[in-house]
């Protein structure tokens, strides 16, 4: 996928990055070894977690000392995704209010 609405839902789609995506708005920042001593998956697979996350636009590098990589969450990482719902749920109202006034003028 090239868009980034598809970027943003392919990489929410998987439960494992939603969990880390809700570590990273709860902690505001996390590791590899953090993250793998909360969730039952190897510090590989973590590590590919990150990287569909980073490559769907919804991480970045966090500033640390030492070795250790944190990431964060990019600030308007969910911009594209919030927008494209928006104006899902703004077509589906007035779809609705079209529907209600059709179904009240016919009774």
């Amino acid at each position: 996928m090239s868009d980034k609405v598809g970027l943003v839902f392919a990489a929410l789609a998987d439960p494992t990055r939603r969990r880390v995506v809700e570590t990273l708005l709860h902690d505001g920042v996390t590791s590899v070894p953090s993250l793998t001593s909360v969730l039952p998956i190897s510090r590989q697979a973590v590590a590919k977690h990150l990287a569909a996350l980073d490559h769907a636009g919804l991480l970045e590098r966090a500033p640390a000392s030492g070795r250790e990589v944190r990431y964060q969450l990019r600030g308007d990482a969910l911009a594209p995704a919030t927008v494209w719902l928006q104006n899902a749920e703004t077509a589906w109202e007035r779809r609705l209010a079209r529907l209600k006034g059709a179904v009240e003028r016919g009774a």
